[in-house]
């Protein structure tokens, strides 16, 4: 069964942090909160964790990862950023917006699409996020979480429910109960910045204020 972690939005408790962290390099998987929806997690330089991230998920060879980086600066390390690029990420970054980009040869083929060699990445507008990515100190490979049919949780607590045999860690928002959100949030706005033109493939979070950056 995981281990539940109870971490403050805004300030996390950084002892706390700091077992999550060990967990994750150790190569755990976790069930976190991110400024989307929650997601599943472990870190970019453990090749098992990553293949359960995939078997729980049931992904195909053909179907890549998303990375939480916590900067665009860290995202020039593991992508390959134009400078049209660069200048509509700066107006977007942080927030619920993954970037289609070129991968560099820092990442390893299990985070890549096979064909185009791409990986999306984003960095979360969620200070409990920022705070695990920078003690972490590289990305988290990360995966929308879902039920195990593959379905979309109609609460929360089916999530949890449902993931607590399958993870190591579920880290949980410690809020007051009349700031509890039992519903789960809207994926991120995917942008494709791979052409020339960027694309916005798929419309979410927050996808009126891209489209109005790309305008």
């Amino acid at each position: 069964m995981a281990t539940t972690y109870y971490l403050h939005p805004k300030n996390p408790q950084m002892d706390r942090i700091d077992k999550i962290v060990a967990a994750l390099k150790g190569g755990a998987v976790i069930l976190y909160p991110t400024d989307t929806v929650y997601a599943i997690g472990c870190d970019l330089h453990h090749k098992g964790a990553i293949e359960r991230v995939q078997r729980i998920k049931h992904l195909s060879a053909n179907r890549h990862l998303t990375l939480l980086a916590p900067s665009l600066s860290n995202i020039a390390i593991y992508a390959k950023v134009s400078d049209s690029a660069y200048r509509l990420m700066r107006h977007l970054i942080p927030g619920p917006f993954t970037f289609l980009l070129p991968a560099t040869r820092v990442l390893p083929r299990l985070v890549l699409d096979p064909k185009r060699k791409t990986t999306g990445i984003r960095v979360p507008d969620q200070p409990l996020c920022q705070t695990l990515l920078a003690t972490l100190g590289n990305p988290l490979v990360s995966a929308s979480a879902r039920l195990p049919d593959g379905s979309e949780p109609e609460y929360e607590y089916e999530l949890f429910d449902a993931l607590e045999n399958t993870v190591d860690l579920i880290v949980q928002l410690d809020l007051p109960p009349d700031q509890i959100s039992a519903t789960p949030g809207v994926v991120s706005t995917v942008i494709d910045l791979t052409e020339d033109e960027p694309i916005i493939v798929r419309q979410g979070l927050q996808w009126e204020q891209a489209a109005a950056f790309m305008a």
